[in-house]
């Protein structure tokens, strides 16, 4: 008896920091935020104001918002299904295939998860410059010199995506590595037996590859689909500050507009209130979706 009450004050003793810390960091400033939207106030002095749910009535009837949350969910889908795909493609490629210098191409395509937000949107920006830039000096040679240029982040059509391509190559590398790691723990005689029944390379790949990993890829397709949301915040903020006239607005670059820069902190908090609701459903129906038997070898 006294032998298990010491392991239960032992596991008490080694959880309680995580547990207060938890509290401290995560419960005690959510519930503040759901507590804030109900409030009117500035943010800088101490007249607070109850209004209910007034400012999420005002939020679902605003314009800018929704399309802050239609430019959210364009870059969610378009950069997950992309990266993921893309990085399952690379991954399969240097674990199956004998390439010379794999693990330089490792390291190439890992490089620009190291480097920090305001490099790579430093070098996107360098790239997408409409009249030295990179992409414009590539198509005048196709185009001709004389050819307008392609204004890649002035242009509301297409500047989400032009966003959406230095998200992209940001996060390659990283889930590259993590698929890379899965597929080398798969047996080489399965392959070996698929191979000598006859299944080409991609029949390979649905068919072993991809069931064996596919607790790995639905983890990492979650948590990559949630940071989505704070990637795309950051990338906004360096390279567009959500211009021109806010085409490039997402969820939380449009939160901190209106918390800090416009003062009216408690409909920011009514846009955190959603954005976290958000988050929380899309985890639950990607997991839902993305449910399947588990394979073991």
């Amino acid at each position: 008896m006294d032998k298990h009450k010491g392991r239960g004050w032992f596991i008490f003793w080694c959880t309680a920091p995580a547990f207060l810390l938890f509290t401290i960091f995560m419960v005690i400033p959510t519930v503040n935020i759901f507590r804030m939207s109900l409030y009117k106030w500035g943010g800088f002095s101490n007249r607070r104001t109850f209004i209910g749910f007034d400012n999420f009535k005002t939020l679902f009837a605003d314009a800018k918002f929704l399309q802050s949350f239609q430019n959210t969910v364009l870059l969610i889908v378009l950069v997950s299904v992309i990266t993921i795909a893309l990085a399952l493609m690379y991954a399969a490629i240097l674990s199956r295939r004998q390439l010379k210098g794999q693990n330089f191409f490792r390291i190439v395509f890992y490089i620009p998860n190291i480097l920090s937000i305001v490099i790579i949107s430093a070098v996107f920006s360098a790239i997408y410059d409409s009249h030295n830039g990179l992409l414009n000096s590539v198509l005048a040679l196709f185009k001709g010199a004389d050819a307008q240029p392609v204004y890649w982040l002035g242009n509301q059509r297409i500047i989400i995506y032009s966003l959406a391509g230095a998200m992209i190559w940001q996060a390659i590398g990283y889930y590259m590595v993590m698929y890379m790691a899965s597929m080398a723990a798969i047996p080489e005689s399965l392959y070996e037996s698929a191979g000598l029944e006859g299944a080409s390379g991609l029949t390979q790949f649905f068919h072993i590859t991809l069931p064996l990993i596919w607790t790995n890829l639905r983890t990492t397709l979650t948590f990559f689909i949630i940071s989505s949301i704070n990637m795309s915040f950051m990338f906004v903020k360096v390279m567009t500050d959500g211009g021109p006239d806010g085409s490039t607005e997402v969820f939380l670059s449009y939160m901190y507009k209106q918390a800090y820069t416009n003062s009216t902190y408690g409909y920011g908090m009514a846009i955190g209130v959603v954005i976290f609701i958000f988050s929380f459903a899309l985890s639950g129906i990607v997991n839902l979706i993305t449910r399947r038997e588990t394979l073991e070898v």
